[in-house]
């Protein structure tokens, strides 16, 4: 991609990135959930810097959200820490990928990004809000939802990349995390 400047050669290495990247994330989802199937996911905590975090999240989905030309709205509280501890990494995953879900199912629109959050006692909890404009899903799919490999609306969904292990692996994390 770097070093060809033929037009053909860049477009076939784009596809190639693309799959590359798609073949990544389902590694990497499938490893997640064997993880948390055998009891084996960890929760590190650390001190992360909330601008950083949200700069990385808003930047990844906003290109997806860009591409199919939606309206992507950011709403961030000014009293946000900026700093926080907790498991910087698993959170990431936790909104991206629900921010992917809302770009993924929204074919125009909005998808709209809410952080804010309250102090209990000493301790900060960080809330994270995603909403869309998207297909939605109907009543009596939603118990289905955090089940493993359970994707909803096959005829409505065929064109939609996924494996259905999203939500059951965000589900888990945050059930872990209280």
């Amino acid at each position: 991609l770097r070093e060809s400047k033929d037009e053909e050669i860049r477009k076939f290495a784009v596809n190639i990135q693309s799959a590359s990247n798609t073949l990544l994330s389902l590694s990497n989802d499938i490893l997640d959930f064997s993880k948390i199937e055998a009891g084996k996911m960890e929760i590190i905590p650390v001190s992360y810097d909330v601008a950083v975090f949200l700069n990385d999240v808003i930047n990844m989905t906003g290109i997806k959200a860009k591409q199919k030309q939606l309206d992507f709205q950011v709403e961030i509280d000014k009293e946000l820490p900026s700093v926080l501890y907790g498991d910087e990494v698993r959170n990431r995953q936790i909104i991206v990928n629900i921010l992917n879900n809302a770009v993924k199912y929204t074919k125009c629109g909005t998808v709209r990004f809410l952080v804010e959050g309250i102090w209990e006692e000493t301790v900060f909890k960080l809330k994270m809000q995603v909403s869309d404009s998207g297909i939605g899903i109907r009543e009596e799919d939603l118990n289905k939802l955090f089940e493993g490999f359970q994707r909803l609306d096959l005829e409505q969904n065929r064109n939609i990349e996924g494996t259905g292990l999203g939500l059951a692996i965000t589900n888990s994390l945050v059930e872990q995390m209280n």
